[in-house]
Order: structure tokens, then C-alpha cells, then sequence
């Protein structure tokens, strides 16, 4: 329907693939959002369901990247113009990506610019915090470089880590058949506190992290949705202190220099 509305359907045939959307920086609010005189589905819209990729995330304007607080919360986007009040479906998974600075250098004294570590806590402050919040994993990925490229392939592969994750959205689907949900992205209040309440070391571990981390009241449930998740990779019942610790490694961020 979100096709349709956007004129996208190819001979109006509907397609059976899941969504892959990844606007250029340059985007609009409009464009990402939705809007214009006749109003019509954005790029978190469009990709409802899928993935939306935003590549060098601090390129974006940031007013156009707080734009998507909203959706990312609710799961829908609301766009009311004088003439049109229209919300649509804008359920993804979000993922970005950026360089820690504006050179991509951070860290390598033979290629790093000569405002480190200042420059990269300017660049990364381009994006703000209240979105930053809304972003389950950060995950800093070190360099690739040719000798990287030689080494044996891992041990486990895409099609063993595709057969995990399908395993634990298949259990995910079972538990929350008698309710409004499908993942445990989706589930807060009583379903969060009934499936995804810690085990007492795991409570203790994350009452003492969350306030040295200073987690948000909104930091927190999504950390716990996170160790839910981790412990349905593991095959677990019950969310343990190792599925908090790991859920809360994904929170930090890299320190600047």
C-alpha cells in the first residue's frame, strides 16, 4: 500500500522482497519523512518493514535526522499539512554508518589531521544524543587493510548466522502471539517487565551500569530488549548477566582520541 501510495509498483505488481532504502545525505525532510503539497511517503515510509541505510550519518541536516525520532519510537510517521493529515507505516531497522572525524584518520598518527582529537568530537556531535538514544548497537569497526583480505574466511558463516537469527524470530513470534507484537523491539511495559525481566545478577549489573552510564529511562528498556534478544540467539530462557553485560557493550561509545 505504502508503494502504491508512493506511485513505486512496478505494472502494479507487488513485490514479495523486503525493503532496502539508503537516501543520499543531501536528502530533504520531506524526503525522508514525507510531505509535500501532495503529501506522499518518505524514505523511513518506503521502507517499512526493511532496512533504511543512512551512510555518512553526520552529513546529514541535523533538523533531518532529528526527524526521525518520532518514527523510530512509534513505529509510524505523522504528516499534517493544511490541507492533508496523514500518518503512515514506518516500522525499520535503522543502520548508519560514519567515519569517527571528517578525515576518517582518527587514531593513525601517519594520516590523522592535525585537529584530532578536537575534530572528531565536533564531527560526531553533529549527530544528536536524543537520536543516538534511539540506536540499539553501536559497534566500532576497525580498518580494513590488505593483509585483511588474505586471511581465511570465519568460522561461522552468513548462512549458520542466518539460520540463528531465524530460529530466534521464530521463538520471538511464539511469544508474543497472544499480544501486539512480533520482536522484542516491539514489546514495553508489562510484556517488557513479564518476558525480559533480568535474573538477579543481571538486575544487579545493570542497575550499577545504568547509573554510571547515566542511561536514560529509554536507554535502559532498550538495553533489556537487547539482552532478550541476545539470549534468544543463545538459546536461553531466562536473560542472564553475560546477555546484560554484552547488551551493555553496545551502548558505550568509542571515547574521542
Amino acid at each position: 500500500m505504502v508503494a502504491s501510495v508512493a506511485g513505486t509498483l512496478v505494472d502494479g505488481r507487488i513485490s514479495r522482497a523486503r525493503p532496502f532504502r539508503a537516501p543520499h545525505h543531501s536528502a530533504s525532510m520531506a524526503a525522508l519523512v514525507g510531505g509535500g503539497l501532495k503529501v506522499r511517503p518518505g524514505e523511513v515510509s518506503m521502507a517499512h518493514l526493511g532496512v533504511l541505510f543512512l551512510d555518512e550519518l553526520p552529513e546529514f541536516q541535523r533538523t533531518v535526522l532529528d526527524s526521525l525520532r518520532q518514527p523510530l519510537e512509534t513505529g509510524e510517521v505523522s504528516v499534517a499539512r493544511a490541507n492533508a493529515h496523514v500518518t503512515f507505516p514506518a516500522r525499520v531497522q535503522m543502520i548508519a554508518a560514519m567515519n569517527p572525524c571528517r578525515c576518517g584518520h582518527l587514531g593513525d598518527p601517519a594520516l590523522g589531521c592535525s585537529r584530532a582529537p578536537r575534530c572528531a568530537a565536533d564531527y560526531q556531535a553533529k549527530v544528536s544524543g536524543p537520536l543516538l538514544d534511539r540506536i540499539d548497537l553501536h559497534v566500532e569497526v576497525e580498518a580494513v587493510t590488505a593483509a585483511d583480505l588474505t586471511l581465511p574466511p570465519p568460522a561461522e558463516g552468513s548462512q549458520e548466522v542466518a539460520a540463528r537469527v531465524a530460529a530466534a524470530r521464530a521463538l520471538q513470534t511464539a511469544r508474543y502471539q497472544d499480544i501486539k507484537a512480533r520482536t522484542n523491539a516491539e514489546i514495553d511495559g508489562e510484556a517488557l517487565e513479564r518476558f525480559a525481566t533480568p535474573d538477579e545478577p543481571a538486575r544487579q549489573l545493570l542497575a550499577r551500569a545504568a547509573e554510571a552510564m547515566r542511561l536514560s529511562a529509554r536507554g535502559y528498556t532498550r538495553v533489556l530488549r537487547v539482552a532478550r534478544t541476545i539470549a534468544d540467539l543463545g538459546g536461553a530462557d531466562t536473560v542472564g548477566r553475560v546477555h546484560v553485560a554484552e547488551a551493555l557493550s553496545y551502548r558505550r561509545r568509542a571515547p574521542v582520541g
